[in-house]
């Protein structure tokens, strides 16, 4: 199936980005320093802008209550903003007080300040916030305070996510392949919170970079009209401290709280802080591909039915298997996953395909879907979506698994960045829903989804394998594929009539994933070359 939407945007919000974004980029600019070292900064003076909103609301909320309370005004107790997820922020401490200082008060040293006196009033951020601000000159802190004060105090919630999700985004493709260890792009998460549907529970992210995943669970709850900080327990690991308290701080831009172990020697291969064990509802994850060195005999203890590695270990230098298991064994027995993986693990043969068939035949495989190449900022390689349940087993969907190859669907952004519309992760989560045996949910997507499932499913919607799309693969046939959890072997091709326009595009899309293979076969054979160099030198 071929479905690639045009482009576009919320263009007044996309124009307050670019503003935002070009004064970032005169900063940085101007700073002389790397995006690693400007970005806390910003990101956190965004962040201080936004607090302050919610902040300045709760305050005329609990003034109003003061006036006719006969235990007087709370409007500078701590207490009282932290019981519905607001910051407190002490006068000194506010975004209106720093742009009003004059450059030659020392701006950078106050920003530190009150960034400690956020820390000081609430003590989930302790240790978060950035305090470089010293590094800056009093010129381009002020230019920047401006610039970010444009954000209008009247946008929504969702709206000032969007922006932090924007930097974060930016920042990660300044940042090149860094970055993208701790950002997935939107849409992908946003596809993996629809079909895992998280409305209630504890959740879990083992390799949560900057805590996007959480975002997107409290953005599915919120959609469905429940408040998120009351239906979700976040529970989060990262390895990097300076991102880890970047989740934190994205949490706490979104109104949220959550348990992230960071930094230090905590690592999830050999580390279990939350003891996950079968203890979660929901896990999410964009864990990195392809790990080696990972040192097994210090997992040994760890193998077993009950265990964080219940299948047992993969022979091949190579974490992928160490992940997927991680994924299933902290879940409940009604427990669901959405994760983003490596093509190679869905047909990785040898000890990783006797892992892979013990998953399957545990009955917890649901969905697999196929992504198409350029969704990431940095890595422009195709991907596959896992989704796992483990309540599955006791369905009528126990014994097959969904495959949907959606490699064809999507909104070509810029040449380089592809995504995904509203309209094509609710089609897309919609139809797992179908073949779940479950009404659509048009939450996201509305008419155009709808339009679409009925355009493929009839007008009344209901599953059926659609060649080039999707195909519910029974176990005997996924067997006879060597237990490969590939889509392509399984959903087949498309016959359709194909205009000269989609032809086109077509091309382009395969012409693209030629020249990233080529580029591949280019860097092998660089390596081969050099090796053998090596060996003849010895």
């Amino acid at each position: 199936m071929i479905w690639i939407a045009p482009s576009e945007k919320d263009a007044a919000t996309t124009s307050l980005e670019k503003r935002l974004w070009d004064a970032a980029d005169q900063f940085r600019a101007n700073s002389g320093l790397k995006a690693q070292e400007y970005s806390g900064p910003i990101l956190g003076l965004i962040f201080l802008r936004f607090a302050e909103v919610r902040f300045a609301a709760k305050r005329a909320k609990l003034e109003k209550a003061g006036a006719s309370s006969r235990r007087g005004s709370r409007v500078d107790e701590p207490a009282a903003y932290h019981a519905d997820n607001v910051l407190y922020l002490a006068p000194e401490a506010r975004f209106d007080y720093l742009l009003t200082l004059p450059e030659a008060a020392d701006i950078g040293a106050k920003v530190n300040a009150a960034m400690r006196e956020v820390e000081k009033h609430n003590p989930t951020l302790a240790g978060v916030l950035p305090k470089t601000f010293n590094l800056f000159t009093g010129t381009l802190l002020k230019e920047l305070l401006k610039k970010i004060s444009e954000i209008p105090a009247t946008l929504d919630f969702d709206a000032f996510g969007r922006i932090y999700e924007y930097f974060l985004g930016e920042f990660a493709m300044s940042e090149g392949q860094g970055g993208g260890e701790f950002y997935t792009p939107a849409s992908i998460v946003q596809l993996l919170a629809q079909v895992i549907e998280p409305f209630h529970g504890r959740i879990l992210d083992p390799a949560c970079g900057s805590g996007g995943m959480f975002v997107q669970s409290a953005r599915f709850v919120t959609e469905h009209h429940q408040n998120p900080a009351a239906e979700l327990s976040i529970c989060g690991v990262e390895k990097t401290d300076e991102t880890g308290r970047l989740a934190r701080l994205n949490l706490a831009v979104h109104g949220l709280e959550g348990d992230i172990r960071h930094g230090g020697n905590v690592n999830s291969y050999y580390d279990d802080p939350h003891t996950a064990t079968g203890q979660f509802d929901f896990v999410l994850a964009n864990p990195p591909f392809n790990v080696n060195a990972v040192d097994k005999e210090r997992l040994k203890d760890m193998v077993g039915a009950g265990r964080r590695f219940p299948f047992g270990l993969p022979k091949t230098d190579n974490a992928n298997y160490l992940w997927i298991q991680l994924f299933y064994s902290a879940l409940n027995p009604t427990g669901r996953a959405g994760f983003v993986m490596a093509n190679s693990a869905s047909d990785a043969r040898s000890s990783e395909q006797e892992l892979r068939q013990r998953l399957i035949e545990a009955r917890a495989v649901d969905v697999m879907v196929a992504v198409g190449p350029n969704m990431f900022y940095t890595v422009t390689l195709p991907c596959t979506l896992w989704f796992l349940d483990r309540g599955k087993a006791k369905t009528q969907r126990a014994d097959t698994v969904l495959f949907i190859d959606a490699r064809h669907i999507y909104r070509q952004v810029d040449r380089a960045h592809r995504d995904w519309t509203p309209a094509q992760i609710g089609f897309i989560a919609n139809l797992v829903r179908l073949y779940r045996g479950e009404v659509p949910d048009l939450t996201v997507g509305g008419a155009e989804t709808a339009a679409k499932l009925a355009e493929v499913f009839g007008k009344k919607p209901a599953y059926a394998d659609v060649p080039g799309l999707c195909k519910a693969a029974t176990l005997k046939e996924i067997e006879a594929q060597g237990w490969s959890l590939n889509p392509g072997r399984y959903v087949g091709v498309a016959r359709e009539d194909v205009s000269d326009e989609d032809f086109k595009a077509q091309l382009q899309t395969l012409n693209e994933e030629l020249e990233t293979l080529n580029a591949q076969a280019r860097t092998l054979e660089q390596t081969i070359a050099a090796n053998v160099a090596g060996i003849l030198e010895a």
